[in-house]
């Protein structure tokens, strides 16, 4: 085992997602896997039907409990649920991280629409979060809402992640599986360029927690001292494969297969 990962987001009832998709890619990567949750969520693969967030200084408590006594190479955050959330864990990460590698999966919706963070957090995320962030891993509505423009195609893609590197972050990595085609085209921008990592779609309805597996695979990567593309290639395949081994779970937008080996 090589590599801490603190991973702060939510918890998924059905195992797909969110915390348990944390966890369990950390594991299958060979790292450790710390947490600190963010909100309880009742779904399965059909879709969300409660959300309960954590009061914020619960998450800052846990954050600053792990970090004190079992440190960690990465941190990981996901679905962030309110405006306090936000800024509690900016504050956790300022006061006990500031130099950790950092990697902001901007979770807002869910796959069946459920909003998964406020409104009035959205600024805070974007101020707090964003320009301190080792790299941003947002999906295409993600990208559009930090952008404020629609993205239709892979220029456009390009030019959103160019224009959010300009927020501060030092890489962003625009997912681009919600695009239709048979290849899925991830855009990656940092101070080197504007590179396009592309890999074969996997025909399947089970996609369930994509954006926080890979996000996570990420962190993973950089807690064990891999360098940013080589973990943002690393984590493609790693998500790939896991979709395509999925075990077909649910009568909906089923789990991946984590532990596929």
């Amino acid at each position: 085992m090589r590599g801490r990962v603190l991973a702060v987001a939510g918890s998924d009832s059905g195992g797909g997602a969110g915390i348990e998709a944390d966890i369990k890619t950390a594991t299958a990567l060979g790292a450790y896997a710390a947490t600190a949750i963010t909100a309880l969520t009742v779904q399965n693969t059909l879709g969300i039907e409660r959300v309960m967030p954590v009061p914020a200084d619960f998450v800052a408590h846990a954050m600053r409990a792990v970090l004190r006594d079992i440190g960690a190479d990465a941190i990981k955050t996901g679905m962030l649920a309110t405006a306090a959330i936000v800024a509690a864990v900016a504050e956790a990460i300022d006061e006990f991280a500031p130099g950790l590698p950092l990697v902001v999966d901007p979770v807002m919706v869910s796959s069946s629409g459920t909003r998964l963070l406020s409104e009035d957090a959205i600024g805070i995320l974007k101020r707090r979060l964003v320009p301190r962030a080792t790299v941003i891993t947002p999906n295409i509505a993600e990208a559009e809402v930090l952008w404020g423009q629609g993205i239709a195609d892979l220029g456009a893609m390009k030019e959103a992640a160019a224009a959010l590197l300009k927020a501060g972050p030092r890489a962003v990595v625009i997912t681009g599986g919600h695009l239709a085609g048979p290849t899925v085209s991830d855009v990656i921008c940092d101070a080197a360029g504007v590179a396009v990592l592309e890999g074969p779609r996997v025909d399947s309805r089970s996609v369930h927690g994509t954006g926080c597996t890979f996000a996570s695979a990420i962190a993973a990567s950089l807690a064990q001292g891999m360098a940013l593309r080589r973990a943002v290639e690393r984590a493609q395949r790693f998500v790939r494969d896991a979709i395509g081994t999925a075990p077909g779970f649910g009568s909906g937008n089923g789990p991946l297969n984590h532990l596929r080996d």
